[in-house]
């Protein structure tokens, strides 16, 4: 990377918030963050993410939930989401979880990624501040999910990590009442952060969106690959189970040999038996120009991926295909059915393949 291009990189990822962020909201209601710094009088630096914003009075992060105030760091997503739905847990998507169990599933306004094909952007790309929310301690929550039968809460639609603060509250609650924690994330987290909230989670599905450098920074307002895979292998030496997902945008992170360096890093570092989603893209956001991703460019990535050497490979959006079914890879026989998000068959008993009895890697009975 040539010495301009640093510093344009380094000139948006500290000075941007602060153009970004225009002005809060005149009484917003603030909760002192977590992970930050202070770096001289009224300045703070947030901690939280890779980002790693430094932001003056007033200002706000590139995910416009923390802003600075007085000398310290303050989030705005704490007990106000933006979002509540039951869903059944197939959507998240997890695949090797649970098959057919519905889960409490919420989200506050905000992210700290930019993408520009943002499936969820109405919210994700709004502030919480601004955007018509319920007001639910994490106590509340995790009654509303035991109410609704839920034995599991999924923090998702945005990224998690903006509302940390509020997760981590309501995944120490939630565990005390024996309801598992799961998200689906960008994964653009640091180390620490993520290593404490990690005593808490059961289940994470990372969008792992493209596999080099220049797409990160393309689609998301300068991000970088690199936390997103040191996220990916913390999860895994963690012991919490991992799913990835990544969306396939025609001519964007599609290219076979692109494909296949990811799905060879994904076996080298995170082994063979780590689900994979190839979700089909829909126009959304700032790419409603393109044609959702062809059926034929899904497929290739699924044999790809399975020549790689990976043992569960799905594809995602498109109901009704045969890749959404899971598969024993030892005698081949479908040991999960899928039709979009019901289960139509579970050929799985105690950990392993009814049919030959080999173990199928997930966490498929709960109590």
């Amino acid at each position: 990377m040539c010495k301009k291009t640093i510093l344009i990189a380094f000139l948006l990822l500290n000075f941007l918030p602060a153009i970004y962020a225009g002005q809060p909201t005149q009484d917003p209601d603030l909760k002192l963050a977590s992970y930050w710094q202070n770096i001289e009088g009224d300045y703070v630096q947030c901690l939280l993410c890779p980002r790693k914003c430094l932001l003056g009075p007033g200002q706000r992060g590139i995910c416009t939930v923390r802003i600075s105030k007085g000398g310290k760091l303050y989030t705005l997503g704490y007990g106000n989401p933006v979002a509540i739905h039951i869903d059944p847990i197939e959507k998240k998507p997890f695949f090797h979880v649970a098959p057919g169990e519905p889960v409490y599933s919420l989200a506050v306004a905000g992210c700290n990624m930019r993408c520009i094909f943002c499936q969820n952007w109405q919210i994700s790309q709004s502030r919480p501040d601004e955007t018509q929310n319920y007001a639910l301690s994490p106590e509340n929550v995790v009654s509303e999910a035991i109410q609704n039968k839920c034995k599991f809460i999924a923090y998702t639609y945005t990224e998690p990590t903006v509302f940390y603060e509020y997760m981590l509250d309501i995944a120490k609650v939630a565990r005390q009442k024996g309801i598992k924690n799961t998200m689906h994330t960008c994964g653009y987290i640091n180390p620490e952060p993520l290593k404490e909230l990690l005593k808490y989670m059961d289940a994470v599905n990372v969008d792992l969106k493209g596999f080099s450098e220049e797409f990160y920074a393309r689609i998301g307002l300068m991000a970088q690959l690199d936390p997103v895979l040191d996220t990916l292998k913390a999860i895994k030496k963690q012991g919490v189970w991992l799913e990835i997902t990544n969306l396939l945008i025609p001519g964007f992170n599609d290219h076979p040999a692109k494909i296949k360096e990811m799905c060879v890093w994904i076996k080298d570092n995170l082994g063979p038996d780590v689900p994979v989603h190839f979700s089909r893209f829909m126009p959304a956001f700032k790419l409603e120009n393109l044609p959702p991703t062809p059926v034929e460019k899904l497929k290739e990535a699924y044999d790809i991926a399975k020549a790689a050497g990976l043992n569960y490979v799905y594809i995602g959006n498109l109901p009704g295909n045969p890749q959404e079914s899971t598969y024993c890879p030892r005698c081949g026989k479908t040991v999960v059915k899928r039709q979009g998000y019901r289960i139509q068959e579970k050929n799985i008993v105690k950990g392993k393949c009814k049919f030959c009895g080999y173990t199928i890697a997930g966490e498929w009975d709960i109590k």
